[in-house]
């Protein structure tokens, strides 16, 4: 009875010292900035003589990783990085410091118990990245009226940032509104009016945000209007007259009295001038107007997208018109 208690005794001491190596504990996910400081701590039961490994494995878990420490001692030669033990409570923590971009991902607290067998935990690192707008978003884009096209914005960075879209002087959006959110603006039925700079804007909380101005040139054919649909003036003296042009490829823009151009000579004289891509405006000087001037005038604007014309009457008044001159011209 005696040695059948005793063989017990020691059956059950061998079972104890026999208990496989366990981790009752490892950090949760970590999430943190670039620069600060980071301790992960892996709980572990049952060790004894068995080594406990940190290894950082970077985003892929199915990488060999890259040995960090054994025990209390370090492999890896990076003064950032150290290891402890509190023996009180049976655990490992490693210890990281001004924490860079490459030490992002998985790291992984590991008993060898054998060369087959393992027990590991796995903690994730995550570093708060600002927003980067990638390259595959569009820069800029031409596209002719009516048609109908999506500007695209993707951006990466930690929080995954949340894209929204602006127009220049918080202009109205096609979609309506001054703010659309999404990685895609669709645009339906282009017209004039949408064209001009978009902002794509990319924001996590983190740093100041990222931010991409798109272009949208819109071809269109010309809009021609006349600044006065009828001017007088007296027999000689100079009158101008003058035209708004709105037009995508810039159009050919030229004048005609009686179906005949007008090109610059001592009865006229003609001039542009661009104040954007889109917009012209044209004036022709009639210069000491005589009896045979008195008429319609044509502006006539043309580009690959078609042509637009508007009229001006030029008529006889006793009083002058000043400006363009309150003299008679010598």
């Amino acid at each position: 009875m005696l040695y059948s208690v005793i063989y017990s005794v020691f059956v059950v001491s061998v079972a104890l010292c026999q208990r496989s190596p366990t981790i009752s504990y490892i950090s949760q996910e970590q999430i943190k900035n670039i620069g600060e400081n980071v301790d992960l701590t892996c709980t572990v039961q049952y060790v004894d003589q068995y080594p406990v490994q940190w290894t950082h494995m970077g985003k892929s878990r199915d990488s060999e990783g890259v040995p960090i420490s054994v025990g209390s001692s370090m492999i890896l030669k990076d003064s950032r990085f150290k290891t402890s033990f509190d023996p009180a409570k049976s655990s490992y923590t490693l210890s990281i410091k001004d924490i860079q971009e490459t030490d992002n991902g998985y790291y992984r607290c590991q008993i060898s118990v054998s060369i087959t067998q393992k027990v590991m935990a796995e903690v994730e690192l995550q570093l708060r990245q600002p927003p980067i707008i990638f390259d595959n978003s569009t820069r800029s884009l031409i596209v002719t009226e009516t048609q109908s096209v999506t500007l695209e914005c993707y951006a990466g960075g930690h929080p995954q940032p949340t894209i929204s879209w602006r127009r220049d002087h918080n202009a109205v959006l096609p979609t309506g509104g001054s703010i659309y959110r999404g990685n895609k603006l669709p645009i339906k039925s282009v017209s004039k009016d949408h064209r001009g700079t978009y902002y794509c804007v990319a924001d996590n909380g983190v740093g100041r945000g990222a931010r991409r101005n798109i272009a949208v040139e819109v071809q269109f054919a010309p809009v021609v209007t006349a600044a006065r649909k009828r001017v007088g003036q007296a027999m000689q003296y100079d009158m101008d007259l003058e035209c708004k042009v709105e037009a995508y490829p810039p159009p050919a823009i030229v004048w005609y009295k009686d179906d005949v151009p007008i090109t610059n000579n001592q009865h006229y004289e003609v001039s542009h001038f661009t104040t954007s891509d889109e917009i012209t405006f044209s004036k022709i000087r009639v210069i000491t107007v005589e009896k045979r001037q008195y008429g319609i005038y044509v502006c006539r604007a043309a580009n690959i997208l078609g042509q637009s014309d508007d009229k001006i009457h030029l008529f006889e008044t006793i009083i002058p018109m000043c400006p363009p001159a309150c003299g008679p011209s010598n």
